[in-house]
């Protein structure tokens, strides 16, 4: 990316005691300003820099996406990413998520009355105050927003200050940065994605190997599916970040790829949703105890919720076999070819390689066991075929 190409934003802050809190407005739901609009025509709302108000407090950088996330389902944060020419002066972001959480001023009271000590909570209230009273009937925050616009690209010079919450009331609580501020290490934004740092001047962006955001890629028409569009977007930039990949990783990602394209151009068939699954099932599958494993129980509930579905099919199988066999329902053919007759494939495969009878089995083995393997599927379709079946049901039911 060349340094034409990249939009550096310096942010405003908003002064509060000892704190400085960086902040913007989120215009509608895809852009941003650094100064208040001057009309109204989509809706505005002031948002405050999560690395900043977590900065300074017992909260320890790996344990703070919980409180985004905690904060986010209540409406009280957000999580904005950038279109990737976007770098913000004094903040280092990874190539791979050029995000910043945010908070809404009544998100600020929250932080505060659960995180600052008591005076630091005074000044928060007395700071922001009338910025909450101007914002009591705000909705709540989506969890994320895509920003691709900054609608005022020139930053706010200091004599205009004031103006930035469109009232003079709050302009010693507003600041521009300085060249020479710096920010407190201890500012670290969860999981590396935020790095404050201190900065000297604009220059030394467009050479930052830190601020490098990956090789710009041409652009996405944001036309149809857009969502869509831009979640391919990030990834071909995130993968033009990585040094490097492990090859049976790459291989699934390109798989999954193949699969995502096949969707698009509506090719889908079960046998391509075959492949994806099976292909994620077996890239996941290593290291999972059989007692407590989360995947495991997620397939089981799944498939187990489809044969119980079934069991309308099974049953009108079963009786219709049933009047067409009623004068020889004692001489019934083989338990397998029974079971084969009666029985969904999907059924008996799973109990098959459950119990080992696949066809790499034995056939004195097949044959001694498939009627166990029977007797199962009648129990667990509530469908009696075999005299042994009623017999069993008949004693368990009367104990």
């Amino acid at each position: 990316m060349t340094p034409a190409s990249v939009s550096i934003t310096n942010l405003p802050y908003w002064e509060s005691g000892t704190r400085k809190i960086r902040f913007l407005y989120l215009v509608g739901e895809n852009s941003f300003q650094l100064t208040k609009p001057s009309t109204n025509t989509e809706p505005v709302t002031p948002l405050f820099l999560g690395a900043d108000l977590f900065s300074n407090t017992d909260v320890r950088s790996e344990n703070r996406p919980r409180y985004h996330g905690k904060f986010a389902k209540k409406g009280l944060a957000t999580k904005l990413t950038f279109a990737s020419d976007f770098r913000f002066e004094g903040l280092r972001l990874p190539c791979s998520q050029n995000s910043l959480w945010f908070y809404c001023v009544h998100g600020v009271f929250r932080v505060a009355f659960e995180l600052y000590s008591k005076q630091e909570q005074l000044s928060i209230l007395e700071s922001f105050q009338d910025l909450w009273k101007s914002h009591i009937n705000d909705d709540q925050l989506n969890s994320a927003y895509n920003i691709r616009l900054q609608l005022d690209t020139k930053p706010p010079e200091n004599s205009d200050q004031e103006t930035l919450l469109g009232s003079n009331q709050f302009s010693s609580n507003v600041s521009v940065h300085n060249e020479d501020q710096s920010f407190s290490q201890d500012a670290v934004e969860d999981f590396k994605e935020v790095t404050l740092e201190s900065t000297s001047g604009p220059e030394d962006y467009s050479s930052s190997v830190d601020h490098d955001y990956c090789f710009q890629i041409q652009a996405v028409a944001w036309k149809p599916f857009g969502l869509l569009a831009e979640k391919l977007y990030n990834i071909a930039n995130k993968m033009k970040c990585k040094q490097s990949v492990d090859k049976t990783q790459g291989e699934t990602i390109l798989k999954l790829l193949y699969y995502v394209e096949f969707w698009i151009d509506g090719h889908v068939n079960e046998e391509k949703l075959t492949e994806m699954v099976m292909l994620l099932l077996q890239s996941h599958s290593h290291g999972y105890s059989i007692y407590s494993s989360v995947l495991l129980q997620a397939v089981a509930s799944w498939l187990g919720q489809q044969f119980y579905e079934a069991n309308g099919s099974v049953s009108h199988q079963v009786e219709g076999f049933k009047m067409r066999n009623i004068e020889h329902i004692k001489d019934l053919p083989p338990a397998e070819d029974l079971a084969s007759e009666l029985f969904p494939e999907a059924m008996r495969t799973l109990l098959i390689h459950w119990m080992g009878l696949s066809e790499d089995a034995a056939t004195w083995k097949r044959l001694s066991e498939y009627p166990i393997v029977l007797l199962i599927l009648e129990f667990a379709n509530h469908n009696l075929i075999t005299g042994v079946a009623h017999v069993l049901y008949s004693s368990l039911i009367c104990r």
